[in-house]
């Protein structure tokens, strides 16, 4: 149609004259001040002038207003009144909505439920109550920052994937036209120039970690690996116990009739014993090495009376292209932990061997916490194991 499209979203901005202002085709830009513009449609029928009103800008964004606009002209053509055409905030769902329908609409794509899980829950009200009840068009950087920022530095792979599910959802939105413009959650030419790179806070906690999220998928793979670095590796995410702790385990440290592995003090960072309740999937890997034992190490390396090498997890990871350290399942553990479940923080920093600065909570915590930990490091278990088997170890001939 001749004579549409006169404006520009730089005219727009820029225009501060009270009035309205034609875009063509009946499409009308009304302008009170600088700051408060609104978009309407004006037709004439049977010699009266009509206007119905399409919603503020930038709100309402210009390409939206002229989808507008043209559902207008088309209900005018079919004789039909233009007022019967729902305005674009009653089309238009919710962050909390969109996000909804996003993930029903990838479900069956993703077969970890846990994966869907933890989808709904980043981006409900636990992360994104700040905009989950804000209509998707209107989300802008600042929103998406408000969002990110509390969690960037505490949380830096929760919340780098937290970013890209929210890029996701609103270019769903975009696609089924709920919103126009540029997505303020994409990464490269805009986060990046004023958020610090995930990877780069990883690095300052010495040990990079895997999500937590990623946690089953690999285990998944690595259980299909034969041999003691992938089962020393398994035993080490499972008991989320240090590496050295791992490889130099004797099985003078194990009684596998109470499920329980006893760290001596002289091996502990903290010189102090540690007793790991072991989960049913750690016994199983205890119980397969057993019946092929050939040391008093419980991984043995190649070497005659040497037990694993660090190496050997390391060349484990890079076989795998993980981009993690043994030590960072660790981290993970923790994450997990305070992200998904309700155990007591002190019951993960128990597990972890750390040291607390209250001599009475140490204390009680040795006393009692033993059975209350065994049910967690079963749940973490459980979670890590949920696409996976034990593998079986079969004597070298």
């Amino acid at each position: 149609m001749a004579g549409i499209h006169k404006l520009s979203d730089l005219k727009i901005r820029t225009i501060s004259k009270p009035g309205r202002h034609s875009d063509g085709g009946g499409l009308y830009l009304r302008v009170r001040n600088i700051n408060a513009k609104s978009w309407a449609f004006k037709w004439v029928r049977d010699g009266k002038s009509y206007e119905y009103g399409l919603g503020g800008y930038p709100t309402v964004s210009l390409g939206a207003a002229r989808e507008l606009g043209a559902e207008c002209r088309a209900t005018l053509g079919r004789g039909e009144d233009p007022r019967m055409v729902r305005k674009v905030q009653d089309k238009e769902p919710t962050f909390g909505e969109a996000a909804k329908l996003y993930v029903d609409s990838m479900e069956s794509q993703w077969s970890n439920e846990k994966h869907v899980a933890q989808w709904r829950m980043t981006l409900g009200p636990a992360y994104c109550g700040a905009i989950i009840n804000r209509r998707v068009s209107t989300i802008g950087l600042e929103d998406v920052l408000g969002v990110l920022k509390p969690v960037w530095t505490k949380k830096p792979e929760t919340a780098s994937r937290l970013r890209g599910r929210i890029e996701k959802v609103l270019a769903f939105a975009r696609v089924k036209g709920w919103r126009s413009g540029e997505n303020p959650a994409v990464w490269r030419g805009n986060l990046d120039a004023l958020l610090p790179a995930a990877g780069k806070l990883k690095g300052n906690r010495h040990f990079t970690a895997m999500a937590y999220g990623d946690l089953p998928a690999f285990f998944g793979k690595l259980s299909e690996i034969e041999g003691m670095g992938a089962t020393a590796l398994k035993f080490l995410i499972l008991t989320a116990a240090r590496t050295g702790e791992v490889l130099n385990a004797r099985w003078d440290e194990i009684d596998l009739a109470r499920g329980l592995w006893t760290v001596r003090a002289e091996r502990m960072k903290a010189r102090k014993e540690h007793v790991v309740p072991l989960s049913d999937p750690a016994l199983e890997i205890l119980d397969a090495l057993s019946e092929i034992r050939v040391s008093d190490w419980i991984f043995p390396g190649m070497k005659q009376d040497r037990p694993l090498s660090n190496m050997s997890l390391v060349m484990m990871l890079r076989r795998l292209e993980v981009d993690a350290t043994a030590h960072g399942f660790r981290s993970s553990f923790r994450d997990w932990v305070g992200d998904e479940t309700d155990f007591d923080p002190s019951l993960a920093e128990g597990a972890l061997a750390h040291t607390l600065s209250s001599k009475v909570e140490a204390a009680y915590r040795r006393k009692t916490a033993i059975e209350k930990r065994r049910v967690m490091m079963q749940a973490w278990a459980s979670h890590c194991a949920s696409e996976g088997k034990i593998a079986h170890l079969r004597r070298a001939p």
